[in-house]
């Protein structure tokens, strides 16, 4: 599960890794905390015109990766708070969806070495993650009418937090990068100058790449939850998680046909 602040973050952040992983059979959902309503230049224009947009630009980018499916959290762009309202909703997402990863901003990364400050909503969005996968989403009595609903407590396994200053694992996506340039070019209304887009991000890539010996690589910090268990516990919740992303997907497509 990719967990964002806005639409474009999850495709500027982890998408060449979501993509691969997907493409070597994990199942991926991403969370998007907030609609991108405040994402525009001019200040005449309408926010909700503007979130009908970003979210369909952000659904075509979800399908080029590859995701299961998305969801939009609704949250006010450029207001997002790691408060209890944000957690729950992000519990309520990991204890459906079920993942054994989850995929999130570094939210103790608030300068970019010197380039640039790092976005509170950004920063809001990857503390709330953290929170909600430890100690929330495994502890049945955190938003326990959630356990009543039937979700039940989930241990995520690992955090990846990308766009960190203090990463610790690269992913090889030389065979992915083209997959992510695709995946940003969906996003139009934000990326004036998409050739500009794919020369940094190649050469970001390339950066992380060659610090293992490949073409193309995402870094992160990676954090350690749980040792992997591969005993039949594990299966079985792996395949009730799917069971449960199935369900959660025609949700979300009977959602989309009614809208």
């Amino acid at each position: 599960m990719v967990i964002a602040a806005h639409p474009d973050d999850a495709d500027f952040g982890p998408a060449a890794t979501a993509a691969s992983w997907i493409g070597q059979g994990s199942l991926g959902w991403l969370v998007c905390c907030t609609s991108g309503d405040a994402g525009a230049e001019d200040p005449d224009t309408d926010p909700l015109e503007l979130a009908a947009l970003r979210e369909r630009e952000q659904r075509a980018a979800a399908d080029v990766v590859g995701y299961a499916g998305v969801t939009f959290l609704h949250m006010p762009d450029g207001a997002l708070v790691n408060d209890l309202i944000l957690r729950e909703h992000l519990v309520r997402e990991i204890r459906t969806f079920r993942p054994d990863a989850v995929l999130a901003t570094d939210p103790e990364t608030l300068f970019y070495r010197d380039r640039g400050v790092n976005h509170t909503d950004h920063r809001a969005a990857g503390y709330a993650a953290v929170d909600a996968v430890y100690p929330a989403a495994r502890n049945p009595m955190a938003f326990p009418w959630l356990a009543k609903q039937g979700l039940a407590a989930h241990r995520v396994r690992r955090l990846y937090l990308f766009w960190s200053d203090t990463a610790t694992v690269r992913i090889d996506v030389t065979a992915t990068v083209d997959r992510k340039l695709e995946a940003l070019r969906a996003h139009a209304s934000q990326l004036k100058d998409f050739d500009e887009v794919e020369k940094w991000t190649r050469e970001w890539t390339a950066e992380v790449g060659k610090e293992i010996g490949v073409e193309a690589a995402e870094g992160f910090h990676m954090v350690v939850i749980d040792e992997d268990d591969d005993g039949d516990e594990g299966a079985e919740a792996e395949a009730a998680g799917e069971a449960k992303a199935a369900g959660a997907a025609e949700a979300a497509d009977a959602e989309v046909a009614a809208t």
